[in-house]
């Protein structure tokens, strides 16, 4: 038994390509395919089964465009009820590879219709020897049960019966789950990527609640916020995600073009340099996200899935960059960019906005001797709670979105995250919605606690980790 294990940075997604001498199957692929096909190719093998575990809220699948590449077959969870065509599974039934067996289990929880696949290698022995989780069991950490509206404490209590249910197989049994830290489709996932029952059993705080009713409160309170494409991804991967070769190819347009296709409602422009660069000169009304930071996430979480996108951005290489990002979360509409980026617009004399950058001992000066500003903190509500800058107040980024009017906007604004990626993502919001004087504080609480300004935070040293809850 070969097992080959994948991961995407920002969505902490983890997919699996599990194979034997000849052929193999692949475990929750990502949408972007290559590199399956690539290294099954190396290891001389033939992709033959796709396995999915369940719905994938936090990214969109790339089982249809592997099995139309490789001819392979896609099993799924019999109770997902997806539309295209593939095997549905249930408890009891197992797929055999070569000298592999995989059972399949079911365990709801998570999402309704989750399964997982418990592995047996028969060249070495009988017993389970490997468990392909999905978002059942991390490392560290369980899959959330609060996607779903009104059924998070029904889900729980299933949740509950299904780690019983994985805790009774051999404490040697390795675990591969589907996401690592950073994703939210849990609270506290490990940076460490595989484990085993045995370890998760003594050390994983979700299996170590005997108790039923507490278990339930544990995982349906004080969760981290859930992105907005959390609510889109499962229907797309149930119904089938469309191919690659169905999607808008990506257009260079000189900057006259590009501003008369702007103006288009339902058009967005995406700005992803760096917030230092968008800072000095960005078109105005443009989205900002940072394509070091969070990219997709930050994506699927704030941009309007039914516009069309128009990206700005250095060189092309980073517009396609870009698209295979918006795509992983079902933003498929990105048309083309703006050919010479911004040195190109200023150059045909066309409007730009501009946003100040302000540093830790600029910020502390004008926190000292005035003008008047509000500090708005983005970071998340545990973040916040946990270290922040006093006289700050709160609004997580995405809920810019809704509740900007509680600011004043005839006062200046500094915006403030952990590193400079998120507050100027919500600077960018706040212009859209006719605030004028608004500074980004760059290198946020980072760039503060670097500069002697302020105590070390906790959540410093990993930004774009989900909010972390007190137990």
């Amino acid at each position: 038994m070969i097992i080959q294990q994948f991961f995407v940075p920002g969505l902490s997604h983890l997919s699996y390509l599990i194979g034997g001498s000849k052929s193999c199957a692949v475990v929750d692929p990502k949408r972007d395919i290559q590199i399956y096909l690539d290294t099954a190719r190396e290891m001389g093998l033939k992709i033959t089964h796709i396995l999915e575990t369940h719905l994938h809220a936090d990214f969109i699948s790339g089982h249809l465009e592997l099995a139309q590449q490789t001819g392979a077959k896609i099993y799924a969870p019999r109770a997902g009820n997806c539309e295209f065509e593939h095997t549905g599974l249930s408890e009891g039934d197992t797929l055999l590879i070569e000298d592999m067996e995989l059972k399949v289990l079911e365990t709801p929880g998570h999402t309704p219709e989750h399964i997982v696949y418990v592995a047996i290698d028969h060249s070495r022995g009988k017993e389970p020897a490997v468990l392909f989780s999905g978002d059942t069991l991390f490392v560290g950490d369980v899959g959330r049960p609060d996607l779903f509206p009104g059924r998070a404490k029904e889900l729980a209590t299933r949740l509950f019966e299904s780690l019983k249910k994985l805790a009774s197989l051999p404490d040697f049994c390795e675990i591969y789950p589907a996401h690592g830290a950073g994703s939210f489709c849990g609270r506290v996932l490990s940076a460490k990527r595989t484990s085993t029952i045995g370890y998760e059993k003594k050390y994983n705080y979700a299996l170590q609640e005997r108790d039923e009713k507490r278990f339930i409160k544990m995982l349906t309170t004080h969760m981290p916020g859930a992105p907005d494409h959390f609510s889109r991804c499962s229907e797309i991967n149930r119904k089938g995600p469309r191919l690659e070769k169905e999607l808008p190819c990506l257009t260079p347009y000189e900057p006259e073009e590009f501003q008369q296709k702007a103006n288009d409602p339902n058009v967005i422009v995406l700005d992803i340099r760096p917030y230092e660069a968008f800072g000095g000169q960005h078109i105005p009304g443009a989205y900002h996200i940072d394509i070091r930071g969070n990219f997709s996430t930050f994506a699927g979480w704030i941009l309007p899935p039914d516009k069309e996108i128009l990206l700005v951005v250095d060189k092309r290489e980073q517009a396609e960059e870009a698209v295979i990002h918006l795509r992983r979360v079902g933003l498929d509409h990105t048309i083309g960019y703006l050919e010479g980026g911004m040195y190109e617009w200023a150059k045909a004399g066309l409007p730009t906005e501009h946003i100040c950058q302000l540093s830790p001992k600029e910020l502390k000066k004008r926190m000292d001797e005035g003008p008047e500003m509000i500090l708005l903190d983005v970071r998340g509500k545990q973040e916040f709670m946990a270290f922040h800058i006093d006289g700050a107040i709160n609004i997580p980024f995405p809920d810019l979105r809704t509740r900007a009017n509680e600011l004043k906007k005839d006062v200046p604004l500094v915006v403030i995250c952990n590193s400079g990626h998120r507050s100027s993502l919500g600077a960018s919001l706040l212009k859209r919605q006719g605030f004028k004087e608004v500074s980004n504080f760059a290198g946020g609480m980072l760039g503060f606690n670097a500069a002697g300004l302020g105590p070390e935070c906790p959540f410093c040293s990993a930004p774009h980790l989900p909010e972390v809850s007190a137990r």
